[in-house]
């Protein structure tokens, strides 16, 4: 299931029926989980630790060391989940000291072609990043959002659960949940109705988001009266909506 021209180092650990194509590089301190797919000319660099079930195509670069200047070769690492698709020639880097010294990727993920997820980033589960989506450094991205293609997020912004993010959007603040966000810099439009309804949400906890979304950025209430107005309601599809705004440190998008 290795490919003679592979080059695997002795360190590595590389767990059952895990296929490695031509030319491809997995260096020391790498674990690869069972039934893992690595395409042909794929570099992995450790530490870096992949689950089970992973598909990574050709020239992608997981595990390298970041583009951060202030980075001195300390040992940080890369945590990859279950499941994920990583596409052609997406680059994953580690994290920093200045950080968790961590990035990580969770589970059922898809990363198309030219996707880059810098030093020290989140990546929840049920993500897709479309083609050449770049997450700069420290970005914490929520469980089911979607980023359209060449969207690029400043670092430390956080985008929130079932966000969306419309082509060649530039992210500079937070994007709470359930948000559509676009444009250059990226403002909220609308809510993701339609990702929240394959999601389960009943046509009820549609309606309230909707009328979060307008309370938050149609009534011209500042973000305190917002939450207080939102948070009479008692509805639990809003406690990860108010807990983001509260606690965003580079504020909301507006």
């Amino acid at each position: 299931m290795i490919h003679p021209t592979a080059i695997i180092d002795s360190t590595a650990v590389i767990g059952k029926n895990v296929e490695i194509g031509p030319y491809s590089i997995v260096g020391p301190d790498v674990v690869i989980g069972d039934n893992c797919w690595i395409g042909p000319h794929v570099v992995i660099k450790g530490p870096t630790v992949l689950g089970h079930g992973n598909k990574i195509f050709q020239f992608s670069s997981i595990g390298e060391d970041c583009q951060d200047k202030k980075y001195n070769g300390e040992p940080t690492r890369l945590e990859i989940g279950d499941n994920n698709v990583i596409r052609e020639c997406v680059t994953i880097h580690r994290g920093t000291i200045q950080d968790q010294s961590l990035t990580k990727i969770g589970n059922d993920n898809l990363l198309m072609a030219y996707v880059h997820v810098a030093h020290d980033c989140m990546v929840g589960n049920h993500i897709i990043l479309a083609n050449n989506t770049t997450l700069a450094g420290h970005v914490h991205v929520g469980d089911w959002a979607i980023l359209g293609g060449f969207t690029g997020v400043h670092q430390f912004c956080h985008i929130g659960e079932h966000a969306f993010t419309a082509v060649n959007s530039v992210v500079v603040q937070d994007v709470p949940p359930y948000i559509m966000a676009q444009g250059h810099n990226a403002v909220p439009r609308t809510i993701n109705s339609e990702g929240l309804k394959r999601r389960g949400y009943s046509k009820e906890q549609v309606m309230t988001i909707k009328r979060a979304f307008k309370t938050l950025y149609r009534k011209g209430l500042t973000i305190d009266e917002a939450v207080a107005e939102m948070q009479s309601w008692n509805a639990s599809e809003l406690e990860s909506l108010i807990a983001f705004v509260q606690n965003s440190s580079r504020g909301i998008i507006r």
